[in-house]
């Protein structure tokens, strides 16, 4: 079982840029899928970006497509990965979770594939 633990949210304006990261203990995270997924009080999670096993493969929702960019480090320790969010808007405010896909052959944008999630950290964007 992997643990995640997601760092790097902050407070920032309209037109920053703010970097997450998500870092793991107890597996590689080679071995999983990644995504980044947001919620907001009184809202579904929702997915964010995905990135595959070795990065082959990455997926963006289209309300951030163009502004946040997924990557992954597998080469340090039991790897990383980031999600560099640029031109942040009020509306990208939420607690963003990073989580780990165990099982799927594909890459996958439904929450219901990730089988590890961490605890979140919160991203507030003012104007």
């Amino acid at each position: 079982q992997v643990q995640l633990l997601e760092s790097g949210g902050g407070l920032v304006q309209a037109g920053d840029s703010l970097r997450l990261s998500c870092a793991a203990s107890g597996r590689t995270l080679t071995l999983y899928h990644m995504g980044w997924f947001r919620q907001t009080p009184g809202k579904e999670r929702e997915f964010v970006a995905a990135i595959s096993r070795i990065g082959g493969d990455i997926y963006y929702a289209d309300s951030v497509k163009g502004r946040f960019t997924i990557s992954r480090d597998n080469a340090k320790g039991t790897g990383t990965v980031i999600l560099q969010m640029d031109s942040l808007k009020p509306e990208d405010t939420a607690v963003y979770y990073c989580a780990a896909d165990r099982d799927s052959l594909t890459l996958r944008r439904t929450k219901e594939n990730y089988d590890y999630w961490g605890q979140g950290t919160q991203v507030t964007v003012s104007l």
